[in-house]
């Protein structure tokens, strides 16, 4: 009879605990590599025979859509860190793109949206995501509903209503994908550590810019504009400013690239001000944060300055109480009125021009003779005004319908209907469709309920990163609580100034860190 004593119990606990069956990893591991290799082959195949009868850059393209399926099914945390370190290199990258398959790698960057959804909502059906309320549902589900509302009301074609949906809600669906995937702590670290990498390299881009001046900039911009059919893809940038004035790096437009640093600056000062980096890792985000700051002034983008300086005022003297601010801000506003007396500049003369110092171009925002020009040259302030005056009284509560005014969806199909019917010009200039300016777009299209419901969403999320900045005991949940609710106070305003709400270079990463907060609080079950 086999004694049952303690070093016997241990012996059995050693064997069965701790020391893992290697055959049985073996063999797994060997039937994943048999049907990864069996896989490949199958897909190496298909590509040759593709090239046949496709041209080799599309079918080199169809592989590498499989491939990236296959991997967001098995990896799709992974797959949304790729999608974030990807956008702002995207306008760059597609100016390299042949026309044949130009369509699809314009969405290619959606359909990953859609893509993860799809994972989210297959392994919500399979069982292995349970389904999680958030703060955002009600108000989420009432902005898409009044939109409906709108499209039936309004009698919108298919094919507008679809467009015109989809430009408001593509990358609101970031917030719930990452909800629900809640991605661990490791990887959102490295997923900050690379954007905050991206952000230098941003940087550096637009300190060679002011030096090198227009080759770099005729290498760095996407001044082509690309159609398919009737349908506008990218209307192209044209650089109306001195070479190397206005430095945008691989975004395209001097704008996305002041609100895209911007946007993660806010973030790297929420990080300094909890202190939750370790001491080795301090001096490279003091050193991310001076050398990038200058950029953004370089970048000309007024929607960038107003953006970060209000988030950084928000979290340094609203919630961290800073007296070191606060006398800085006193003195700062002091050198400003001296300068202001001293240089005999006129601030009520400035206009835009594509050659302005840094200082004119600041103060420009405040010119009333801007401002006029702005309207009678059809700028965002006459749209402003007639959004007010003319768009709105004529459909209150339900607005024109998604696609029909002021956005992103209505200049890419070049719909004039609301604007032919109330006697307007087709946007910016009488030309280009969008009204520079994201919330009375929403206001003109889902109408006085449809924005109120979204800013009841917007609200919503801002009020929750707040509250988990409070309640959490982990300090980079704070952290990163506190940095995301100060850049929705700047994305708030930049939705004042252009269509950022829609843009790929700022939008999806509001929406993704929102997601991150929530997904965090609800582990801590403060949400």
């Amino acid at each position: 009879m086999a004694r049952d004593g303690p070093a016997s119990r241990l012996h059995v606990c050693y064997n069965h605990l701790m020391i893992p069956n290697f055959r049985s990893l073996y063999r797994a591991s060997e039937e994943h590599a048999r049907l990864a290799f069996f896989g490949f082959t199958v897909l190496l195949a298909l590509g040759f025979l593709g090239t046949v009868f496709f041209s080799s850059t599309l079918v080199v393209a169809a592989v590498l859509v499989i491939i990236g399926i296959a991997f967001t099914f098995a990896k799709p945390t992974w797959t949304l860190v790729a999608f974030a370190t990807y956008l702002p290199f995207e306008p760059f990258l597609l100016k390299w793109v042949p026309d044949d398959v130009y369509v699809f790698a314009r969405y290619g960057s959606e359909l990953v949206v859609y893509l993860l959804l799809a994972v989210v909502l297959w392994r919500m059906i399979t069982g292995s995501i349970v389904f999680k309320r958030t703060p955002l549902d009600v108000a989420f589900c009432v902005v898409i509903f009044l939109a409906l509302v709108s499209v039936v009301i309004n009698t919108l074609s298919p094919w507008v209503a679809i467009l015109g949906l989809r430009q408001i809600f593509r990358f609101v669906l970031l917030f719930f994908i990452v909800v629900y995937l809640a991605p661990p702590k490791n990887v959102v670290r490295k997923l900050l550590v690379a954007m905050f990498v991206i952000v230098t390299i941003q940087a550096a881009l637009g300190y060679a810019q002011r030096v090198i001046g227009e080759p770099l900039d005729t290498f760095l911009l996407p001044s082509a504009q690309r159609t398919l059919g009737s349908l506008q893809l990218t209307s192209g940038t044209t650089e109306f400013w001195d070479p190397g004035e206005r430095v945008f790096g691989t975004l395209g437009r001097y704008d996305q690239l002041g609100t895209f640093m911007a946007f993660f600056l806010i973030l790297l000062v929420a990080l300094l001000y909890e202190r939750v980096l370790a001491k080795h890792e301090e001096t490279p985000a003091w050193f991310i944060l001076l050398f990038s700051i200058p950029v953004v002034g370089l970048a000309y983008s007024r929607s960038a300055w107003f953006g970060f300086a209000l988030a950084f005022f928000f979290i340094a003297l609203v919630i961290k109480r800073d007296k070191r601010v606060f006398v800085a801000t006193l003195i700062g506003a002091s050198l400003v009125a001296g300068y202001l007396s001293l240089s005999g500049l006129v601030v009520n003369q400035l206009i835009d021009s594509s050659s302005q110092t840094l200082s004119e171009r600041f103060f420009e925002a405040f010119s009333y003779t801007r401002w006029q020009g702005e309207y009678f040259g059809l700028g965002r302030v006459y749209w402003m005004a007639q959004t007010v005056w003319t768009v709105v009284p004529s459909s209150p509560l339900f607005g024109h319908g998604p696609g029909t005014y002021g956005g992103g969806a209505v200049a890419a199909l070049g719909n004039t209907d609301v604007y032919d019917q109330l006697g307007l010009p087709f946007g910016v200039y009488g030309t280009e469709g969008y009204i520079d300016n994201n919330w009375f777009s929403m206001w003109g299209e889902l109408g006085t309920l449809g924005l109120g419901a979204y800013l009841v969403m917007y609200i919503a999320l801002f009020s929750v990163c707040l509250r988990v900045y409070r309640e959490s005991k982990d300090p980079e949940v704070r952290a990163l609580a506190l940095g995301v609710a100060g850049t929705m106070i700047a994305v708030a305003v930049n939705a004042f100034l252009a269509t950022y709400l829609e843009a790929r270079t700022l939008a999806p990463y509001l929406w993704m860190t929102g997601g991150l907060v929530v997904a965090f609080g609800k582990k801590e079950e403060i949400v």
